[in-house]
């Protein structure tokens, strides 16, 4: 069995989900609402520390047809440096409409107030991208 870590990387937040190969199975993890790279990284470290994944997943979100705006880039970029500093595997994964799902999830189960849950909604958001990672990776086996 291997455990995943999955980013929805934001200037505010990074929302943080976790997840195993073997259930295929993804849950909202936690919530980096620090402002500083020093201690967004230390907080990442943390919870690498504690789960030991064997790779990490990052959001990499685009416009609706698919074309890359700012926000892909500075994705990109955390991507990268995620793999650089701790050397595990990290897979881009399309997020387009994770939030909007995450928001939608989240209302079904009587969360409302965007700006109220917008935590939850960060870490229910790198859910929604870890289990679409799983789910592809479930049906890009042999």
């Amino acid at each position: 069995m291997s455990t995943l870590l999955a980013f929805d990387f934001g200037l505010a937040r990074i929302g943080v989900a976790v997840g195993e190969t073997e259930t295929g199975h993804a849950h909202p993890l936690a919530v980096i609402a620090e402002e500083a790279n020093a201690a967004r990284f230390a907080a990442i470290e943390k919870l690498l520390a504690e789960w030991k994944p064997s790779g990490l997943v990052v959001g990499l979100p685009t416009h609706m047809d698919g074309t890359e705006h700012a926000m892909t880039v500075r994705c990109r970029r955390f991507a990268n440096q995620l793999h650089g500093r701790y050397g595990l595997p990290v897979s881009l994964v399309d997020e387009r409409l994770s939030s909007a799902e995450a928001e939608e999830r989240l209302s079904e189960a009587g969360h409302h107030g965007w700006r109220k849950q917008k935590p939850r909604l960060d870490s229910a958001a790198a859910q929604i991208i870890l289990n679409q990672h799983l789910e592809s990776t479930r049906h890009a086996a042999p």
